[in-house]
């Protein structure tokens, strides 16, 4: 497997997928390595092959390093970004997940430098879907820049561990937010809409924030965590009443699936990632932004509500499960050009 990021050096999504799927894969007796820019994730059952890289425009060079490895020794190479100067055949099997679109994250980016880049990895996947054997998308709505991509395969979340348990939910009602303080998950505004609207109906409601670049004092009734290990994040997730991330964009959105599947009912906005995993809005509520703060409250606020939306949660959440998820690319993986 190619991919610059992974949990132990970065937040992003993509890298905590490649470790689940790793490891899911390892455990199914395939043997699987990861190249990456980042170290080595404690615990991992895969092997790992460090790129190092030094300076600027890393994702770019990393793509550029990729073209000096022979890979020639592994029936399949699975690339989750930074394979678009791979065009030569260079194993039997090559797939390329792309896990969001660049282009939609442009429009929504603040900054010309940032939208630029955007365009920019934008255009590499085209080419990657290109020069892949077969290109795969984790939501139907992320084929909007790429409509020649048939084949999605959503991303997974182990139900083993992230599992609902009602006794360890919390006293007070409880909202949780795996995200950013900053740009498009846009934890600052939750927590404004939160201190605005929640607290004014649910007085005694806490929002805690799996959050790194949150202030320390983010005002009343919010409670930052920082950075959880995953035994914390799920007891995160299980004390919650309700999930909450009105991310601009997401291509899929994991913590929607790990929330679903600890029985937590999620609130989002109705970006692409949210309306795909929420079923659009069957299995969670949807809201725009400036409506969340309401939708928390009437979620907190309805034993029933909150029982209708775990129950449908539960059930959508089957879909994502990392067996599920790694038997679908193992036929992929076996699968004629």
């Amino acid at each position: 497997m190619i991919s610059y990021y992974l949990p132990s050096a970065s937040k992003i999504g993509v890298g905590f997928q490649v470790h689940e799927l790793a490891n899911e894969l390892v455990r199914r007796g395939h043997y699987v390595d990861v190249f990456s820019e980042c170290p080595p994730v404690d615990g991992a059952a895969y092997g790992h092959r460090h790129v190092p890289l030094s300076g600027g425009l890393r994702t770019f060079r990393f793509a550029l390093a990729l073209r000096k490895i022979d890979f020639s020794s592994y029936d399949v190479l699975h690339a989750h970004g930074d394979d678009y100067w791979l065009w030569r055949r260079r194993v039997a099997r090559h797939i390329r997940t792309i896990h969001g679109s660049c282009f939609e994250e442009a429009i929504h980016i603040r900054g010309l430098k940032e939208k630029a880049r955007m365009l920019l990895l934008g255009l590499t996947e085209v080419l990657a879907s290109i020069v892949a054997d077969h290109t795969v998308v984790v939501s139907p709505q992320t084929r909007r820049w790429t409509p020649w991509v048939r084949r999605v395969i959503p991303n997974g979340v182990d139900g083993r561990r992230f599992t609902p348990d009602p006794a360890a939910r919390a006293a007070r009602p409880t909202v949780l937010f795996v995200g950013t303080w900053n740009n498009r998950k846009r934890g600052a505004a939750l927590a404004a809409q939160f201190q605005r609207v929640v607290l004014q109906r649910v007085p005694d409601a806490s929002l805690e924030m799996v959050c790194r670049d949150a202030p320390p004092d983010a005002g009343a009734g919010i409670r930052i965590l920082g950075a959880l290990n995953d035994d914390e994040l799920i007891a995160a997730y299980q004390r919650a009443w309700a999930f909450c991330l009105p991310s601009d964009y997401e291509g899929f959105g994991i913590p929607y699936a790990e929330a679903m599947a600890c029985g937590v009912p999620v609130v989002a906005t109705p970006n692409p990632g949210a309306r795909y995993v929420t079923d659009e809005g069957r299995a969670g509520v949807l809201a725009p932004l400036d409506a969340v703060g309401t939708a928390i409250a009437e979620v907190l606020l309805s034993p029933e509500r909150r029982e209708e939306l775990t129950r449908a949660s539960i059930e959508r959440a089957g879909l994502f499960e990392i067996a599920r998820v790694a038997s679908a690319y193992e036929s992929l993986y076996r699968a004629d050009r």
